[in-house]
């Protein structure tokens, strides 16, 4: 009698019959089907908790919550390592929220799983672009038009990464590309005519930016962008009457305040400026722009204690922007601080400003 049968006999003997109904003898081949369906019913719970947190992620990413939704992204994949269409989205997700790094790694999984997935490489490309890696973005892009040559997206973000690197005509081509695939695609109109407006081709840039108007009315930036291109071409009404729309589009659009105050000081309407430029620090109390061109308009008035409070408050918010040296080395020149002023021209002229590179050439010795 074998080991199995004599516990079995002393089981039976022990506790009665009950007990003996109660055990079972598996021949090997029973046992491994019986562990076969143990595992499958382990393996199919594994997968419904993985489609639930991505259905969960889904939801989130739908209500713009990413980080939230890149932990369910997370989770589906713990439940389920071959799930692609998870870490896609986790992906996209990352990208969504600027998490760059993290995006690069989780598509470099999803590419290692899947080579094929055209979308993958696309979403990496944006990952390496905000990583200002433009050489490996440029060659994800590249790869996902040779996997899907009809993929707008593919096209519109190679673009974008021309515009980027300045090569404006690399971008239109790019662009026009996106628009042949979709031609209802309203962002390559807006970014095909900045790369007009760039070339200083103010015809074809109002042009584009007004189709991307007509195929979205709701594009306040694309407003904004014919008011601008239309004040560089000296047409002032035109260029106010596009401001006035995008804040009738949104009456929060800050910029769209700012760009209409400089339309109107052009114009000599110095009260009207003040109150668009207070309006679009009022919106958006950190906008640099906005306390520099209010520094410009106390200058005009000869108020130079408030120009200069103005000019220091804008360099507080961005160190980088040249224009707000300039007001404040105008201000300080006012107030008897010529050396001051040099030090705030010669910042100027280190970031570009053409204005910063002439008064100082004008005023101060090298």
């Amino acid at each position: 009698m074998n080991r199995n049968h004599l516990l079995r006999l002393i089981l039976c003997l022990s506790f009665g019959h009950q007990a003996c109904a109660q055990l079972e003898e598996l021949t090997p081949a029973e046992q491994a089907y019986r562990d076969s369906i143990k595992a499958l019913n382990l393996q199919n719970e594994a997968i419904a908790k993985s489609q639930e947190a991505y259905n969960r992620g889904i939801q989130l990413f739908g209500d713009k919550n990413y980080n939230r939704a890149i932990d369910e992204f997370a989770l589906s994949i713990k439940f389920d390592g071959n799930f692609t269409a998870a870490y896609y989205n986790k992906g996209v997700a990352e990208n969504e929220a600027e998490r760059y790094n993290e995006a690069s790694k989780t598509l470099n999984l999803l590419i290692e799983k899947d080579p094929s997935y055209s979308k993958a490489y696309f979403q990496r490309g944006r990952a390496f672009q905000g990583q200002n890696d433009y050489l490996k973005a440029e060659k994800d892009y590249e790869k996902a038009i040779q996997i899907d040559p009809k993929n707008p997206k593919a096209y519109y973000n190679f673009g974008t990464l021309k515009f980027l690197q300045q090569d404006y005509q690399g971008a239109i081509k790019y662009f026009t590309k996106t628009i042949e695939l979709d031609n209802n695609f309203a962002f390559a109109y807006n970014d095909r005519g900045s790369c007009h407006r760039m070339l200083k081709d103010y015809s074809k840039a109002i042009a584009d930016y007004e189709e991307a108007v007509r195929k979205n009315p709701k594009l306040a930036f694309a407003l904004d962008n014919i008011g601008t291109t239309k004040k560089l071409a000296k047409d002032y009404a035109g260029a106010m009457a596009a401001f006035n729309r995008a804040i009738s589009v949104d009456v929060n659009f800050y910029m769209a305040f700012n760009n209409r105050g400089v339309t109107q000081m052009e114009q000599n309407r110095m009260d009207d400026a003040k109150r668009d430029f207070e309006k679009a620090l009022e919106i958006n109390p950190k906008y640099a722009p906005a306390a520099s061109n209010l520094s410009a308009i106390y200058f005009k008035q000869k108020d130079y204690k408030r120009a200069l409070e103005f000019a220091e408050k804008a360099i507080s918010l961005d160190a980088k922007y040249g224009n707000a040296y300039v007001n404040r080395a105008n201000a300080r020149e006012m107030n008897r601080d010529i050396e001051g002023a040099c030090d705030d021209w010669f910042k100027a002229k280190e970031l570009g400003v053409e204005l910063g590179k002439k008064y100082y050439s004008g005023n101060c010795n090298e």
